[in-house]
């Protein structure tokens, strides 16, 4: 006999998720830093069975609700694998001198007083030329950290300037995956969107640039001529360095341009790292290498480890030290761990309706252009918060609201623009996100900490509901679906 399927109510979807926030306030304020290595998995996964609860309550079977959370696990795979290979990547990169060599060379010429902002527009670059925010904060970020760490930088101020740099070229790459997805979700062309993004977006980057130099120019007699030349010297006695060390670099750069998969593009770079790690620093090899072992084995041993288990160095400096000695696809072992248990809580929200009814209730009394995309801008957050994905932060709120902005006039550029808006840009903000979990691994810095100098990512949101309200920039549809602004120009 077939057993009959509720819709769930209100309070059934908003137990979840409120008992969700209430044991992740409770892992930071119990674990502070430490939160993200296993409490905040204990809470996901504590949110999950309580999911499961209503969901079975309702009439779902747990078979369902598995098949559910075996498909919502399976879509993080990919992000997964890459961030194994680019564990792998930092650990030959650092043995070979890459990531080194750009911090030696980082020192030499960036100003401290421009430094935050030249690195978020060396990110920006980057990313808009490849398409990747990931790829860009994997390599160019790392070595910005180290030279952050050389100039007695803030780390935090430079995760900031990193993800927000990374992230606007990211979102107006032609090459992103997720300046790809938002158009196509949102039935509009991929050029017409990037273009009216723009409105929001390049305020919003002029403004955190602004603020950035501010920041530069109110910590520069803090960084030290002394230790900037103390950190070049012990590089330079550590490693054998010279521009040929960023041939890896530029061939990962490449290979990204000519959209080879993350996956295997990323695996390249990481063994092209370890076969410079032989080539180029043999004395350092070596000097990892068991004496009991000959040359060769040992030479393949200490190239074999850093890929799977990153690399030790041992300088006068313990900060230099705690730089440079990681990667490896061990570390991101606790980042994948927090990927699973968010998609889990993500998988089972969506399987027994519990999000959409949520959503629901987020439209309920929307009559404005300005309602309808705060909503959604609000909406792709909370998508990102409970279902721990921005490409579902990107593909739920799309599917749910497309047919509602058709229905109030609304051009279908105004949704795609606030799904980049909302959800690409919040993704990294986020501790239990992919994409927060991802840039808190290769960066080293928690989301919580670097998340009040992600001026980038803060500002484009709430500049975007701005524009809503005020009616700037809001292309609306007249028949026969003519498109015209609230201001009568052209975007």
């Amino acid at each position: 006999m077939n057993k009959t399927i509720k819709d769930p109510s209100l309070t059934d979807a908003l137990i979840p998720i409120v008992a969700l926030v209430i044991m992740m306030g409770s892992a930071v304020y119990l674990f502070s830093d430490n939160s993200s290595f296993g409490p905040n998995q204990i809470a996901l996964l504590l949110g999950t069975g309580l999911a499961a609860i209503i969901g079975m309550k309702n009439g779902h079977s747990w078979k369902e609700i598995e098949a559910g959370i075996v498909k919502g696990i399976s879509m993080s795979l990919g992000a997964c694998l890459i961030l194994l290979a680019v564990g792998s990547l930092i650990g030959t990169w650092m043995l070979a001198g890459t990531v080194p060599t750009l911090i030696y060379y980082g020192l030499e010429l960036l100003n401290p007083s421009f430094f935050y902002a030249a690195s978020c527009l060396i990110c920006a670059v980057v990313a808009m030329s490849i398409g990747s925010s990931w790829t860009t904060a994997a390599t160019v970020g790392v070595a910005l950290m180290g030279v952050a760490s050389g100039m007695d930088m803030s780390a935090a101020i430079t995760a900031g300037a990193v993800v927000s740099g990374a992230y606007f070229g990211d979102k107006i790459s032609p090459l992103s995956e997720t300046t790809n997805l938002a158009p196509a979700v949102a039935g509009t062309d991929l050029f017409e969107h990037i273009r009216y993004m723009l409105w929001t977006t390049i305020p919003s980057f002029i403004i955190a640039l602004i603020l950035f130099v501010i920041l530069g120019f109110s910590e520069s007699d803090a960084a030290s001529l002394e230790r900037i030349e103390q950190m070049q010297t012990l590089l330079g006695e550590s490693f054998s360095l010279g521009w040929y060390l960023l041939i890896p670099l530029v061939v990962l750069l490449t290979l990204a341009v000519k959209k080879m998969p993350a996956f295997p593009a990323v695996s390249i770079g990481a063994l092209l790292g370890g076969i410079w790690a032989v080539v180029f620093q043999g004395d350092v090899v070596a000097s990892m290498a068991d004496a009991q072992d000959s040359p060769a084995i040992g030479t393949l041993k200490v190239v074999w480890t850093a890929l799977f288990d990153g690399v030790s160095f041992s300088t006068p400096d313990e900060n230099l030290n705690a730089l440079l000695s990681r990667g490896g696809m061990s570390s991101m072992l606790n980042t994948i761990w927090l990927i699973i248990c968010a998609m889990s809580f993500g998988a089972v929200l969506e399987r027994v309706g519990l999000l959409k009814r949520a959503v629901s209730a987020i439209l309920h009394g929307a009559k404005s252009a300005g309602d309808m995309i705060s909503r959604t801008i609000l909406t792709c957050l909370g998508t990102n918060l409970v279902t721990a994905d921005q490409y579902m932060s990107i593909v739920m709120p799309g599917r749910m609201y497309k047919q509602e902005f058709e229905k109030r006039g609304l051009n279908q550029l105004n949704l795609s623009r606030s799904l980049e808006d909302g959800g690409t840009l919040t993704s990294p903000l986020i501790p239990w996100n992919t994409c927060g979990a991802y840039m808190q691994g290769v960066l080293m810095v928690h989301p919580f900490e670097y998340i009040f100098y992600t001026f980038f990512n803060v500002i484009n949101p709430v500049l975007a509901i701005i524009y809503a309200y005020l009616g700037i920039k809001i292309l609306r549809l007249d028949p026969p679906f003519e498109r015209k602004e609230d201001d009568g120009e052209r975007a």
